[in-house]
């Protein structure tokens, strides 16, 4: 006589019970996960940005701009990217002799960016002069718990925020 080895499928159905249950488990710390990733990277690629901008205007000797651009203007949404250029004619503009240093990807569509201004300007000597503030980066809603943050101080210097309840409204 010869013997079937295998599984039966009353036991194929109860594993892949099993696996439902733990996947539907697993899910929602996933996204929490992802989240919290896209986060980080993203406030530490507007970090860097920002410090690139700075230490352009103190190497070129002239004002450099970061901000969003739409159709060569600085704009107030900040979700398209951040563009860094060498601005000698009109300030938050792309004219003439201004020269783009650099432009970042549009961050996530479903994630919140605000700042108090339009752009952040450096001055030659590495000043921010009168663009100083907190731009804020929230994943997927504006009071998101792993919103994070970055502060432009008057010197010019920027730093991550060490608040734990940024919001982006």
């Amino acid at each position: 006589m010869k013997t079937c080895t295998g599984f039966t499928l009353i036991e194929l159905m109860t594993t892949l019970v099993v696996a439902m249950v733990l996947i539907s488990i697993a899910m929602p710390s996933l996204a929490s996960l992802y989240h919290a990733y896209r986060a980080d990277s993203a406030i530490r690629t507007i970090q860097s940005t920002l410090q690139l901008a700075r230490n352009s205007a103190i190497s070129y000797g002239s004002r450099v701009t970061a901000c969003p651009l739409l159709e060569g203007d600085c704009t107030q949404d900040w979700t398209l990217g951040i563009t860094i250029f060498i601005d000698r004619g009109d300030s938050n503009t792309i004219d003439g002799s201004d020269k783009i240093l650099l432009t970042t990807d549009n961050f996530h569509q479903s994630d919140f960016v605000t700042y108090n201004r339009t752009a952040v300007r450096f001055q030659p000597d590495g000043l921010a002069s009168g663009t100083n503030g907190t731009l804020r980066y929230c994943p997927n809603s504006v009071s998101s718990k792993h919103s994070k943050a970055v502060i432009i101080n008057q010197a010019g210097r920027v730093r991550f925020s060490k608040d734990s309840n940024i919001r982006c409204d």
